[in-house]
């Protein structure tokens, strides 16, 4: 029957969705698992390889600089070598990274495979993952259930990164947990035989290599200027001067290729999209507390209270449950309710959770004191985190998801490698209890700022990529 026919269809694209959304949301996991995992290793790394806290922040803080320097040349590139291409690419360099760093000898040797060679292969792998999904999930309700699989993936890799990592640390060494990393990139690997790339690569597209340097110059030495806030003011200014210049630079670079008819690195144009440009400030502030939380409670629990990485670990669950609870929940709120309307709501879910976090902590010494606030703030980041994406990606036609991927990846690493550093800084200057509630109002303040940038978005959400005609002026 024809009625019977049309099931079978539709059941069998279903499978054929969820086969191709697996290896994509194990990615996501895996990168978000290295960003936050670490958190509870400090102790255990520092010792072993004979260094210290802030030597693991070191590490830590490259591996998302990394990531954000590289994310938008490694979305461009997809471009021209192909979208399943780079993320295979990416998955064979992050998993000799994550060998690497299991067998490393000391903390040099840690950088090389954790930060530096995973955090490539993060940029190489994760655009990929967000202009796949786009392409492959065309209606707003389908890319809402799709982008809510990639979130929830991502956002429970950053949040149950410290239970993971605590348990195999506890049971075995810190150094298993990066060969936990090398395993499920090679499941990732396997899975991504289900995988189809929906457009051709075009190898005779430019590829801007003066616009990559500039771009990641600047976005290095921003960055290095804020950890250097602890040790030398000046230098702090100096670094983020020469990075703002850089950048200035960069832009300047790319407004005279288009005008010399070239193709630069980004097209002005991304950033005359005010829907988008909102929607990267929500992103850059999301991540910046999520992984500005993670590091923080899991710093102060280790250092301030003594617990290992286990415990730790655990009270981190809190927020992993939420976190769960509303990415899941992404695609039935997506068809009842504004993806504006969801964005502010995850921000002032997560900004009261701040405070509970703080107020409670600061009352008891229990360890269920975390709880209530780590569950607030993974119930705000889930219920926004899958929206700000949509917002983005959709404002942009097909024929610009690798730049905009890109862009919107780097801009969401930049806000995870801010919430490390900054908080990192506060922390390491003063390990107390003051230092502690300074980091979490600074992430907070932070949160506030999405917040505002988040009423600004239009009350309505574009359901579909424009076509490239409806956006030419």
């Amino acid at each position: 029957m024809p009625e019977d026919a049309a099931l079978d269809s539709s059941a069998r694209a279903a499978r054929a969705g969820s086969r191709m959304l697996a290896p994509l949301a194990l990615a996501q996991f895996i990168c978000s698992f290295a960003g936050s995992n670490m958190n509870v290793m400090i102790n255990d790394i520092s010792h072993d390889l004979d260094t210290t806290v802030q030597g693991v922040q070191v590490a830590i803080t490259v591996f998302l600089l990394v990531m954000a320097a590289l994310m938008i040349p490694g979305g461009k590139a997809t471009d021209r070598f192909g979208r399943k291409r780079c993320f295979l690419v990416g998955l064979a360099v992050y998993g000799v990274g994550a060998v690497l760093s299991a067998v490393a000898p000391g903390l040099g040797v840690l950088i090389l495979g954790n930060s530096i060679l995973e955090g490539v292969g993060t940029a190489l792998l994760i655009p990929p993952v967000y202009i796949l999904t786009t392409l492959l999930f065309t209606d707003l309700t389908s890319r809402a259930r799709a982008f809510g699989v990639i979130m929830a993936a991502g956002g429970i890799g950053a949040a149950a990164g410290p239970l993971i990592g605590g348990l195999i640390t506890s049971a075995i060494s810190w150094r298993a947990a990066f060969a936990f990393q090398a395993l499920v990139i090679a499941l990732i690997i396997f899975l991504s035989r289900a995988v189809d790339d929906p457009l051709p690569p075009a190898p005779e597209r430019h590829f801007d290599v003066k616009g990559s340097i500039l771009s990641a110059g600047g976005l290095v030495l921003l960055v290095l200027g804020i950890l250097a806030a602890d040790d030398d003011l000046g230098l702090m200014l100096g670094l983020i001067a020469a990075g703002v210049l850089v950048l200035a630079w960069f832009l300047h670079w790319i407004r005279s290729e288009e005008r010399a008819g070239r193709e630069p690195l980004l097209s002005t144009s991304l950033f005359r999209e005010r829907t988008s440009n909102l929607g990267l400030i929500t992103q850059n502030a999301q991540w910046l507390l999520l992984m500005g939380t993670s590091f923080t409670v899991a710093t102060y629990l280790q250092v301030v209270r003594g617990y290992d990485a286990i415990q730790t670990g655990v009270i981190f669950t809190a927020a992993t449950l939420g976190l769960l609870a509303s990415s899941l929940a992404a695609e039935r709120l997506a068809e009842r309710l504004a993806q504006r309307t969801l964005i502010m709501t995850g921000f002032a879910l997560a900004v009261v959770g701040v405070g509970v976090l703080i107020a409670l902590v600061a009352g008891t010494p229990s360890a269920w004191a975390f709880a209530p606030g780590l569950l607030l703030i993974g119930l705000g980041l889930g219920v926004m985190l899958t929206p700000s994406v949509n917002v983005v990606q959709s404002a942009f036609p097909e024929a610009r998801q690798g730049e905009i991927s890109g862009l919107s990846r780097s801009v969401s690493n930049l806000g995870s490698t801010f919430g490390t550093a900054i908080a990192g800084t506060i922390l390491v200057a003063d390990l107390t209890e003051n230092a502690y509630a300074a980091a979490m109002a600074t992430l907070a303040l932070a949160a506030l700022l999405g917040l505002l940038a988040a009423a600004r978005l239009p009350r309505t959400s574009p359901t579909r990529p424009p076509t490239e005609a409806a956006r030419k002026p």
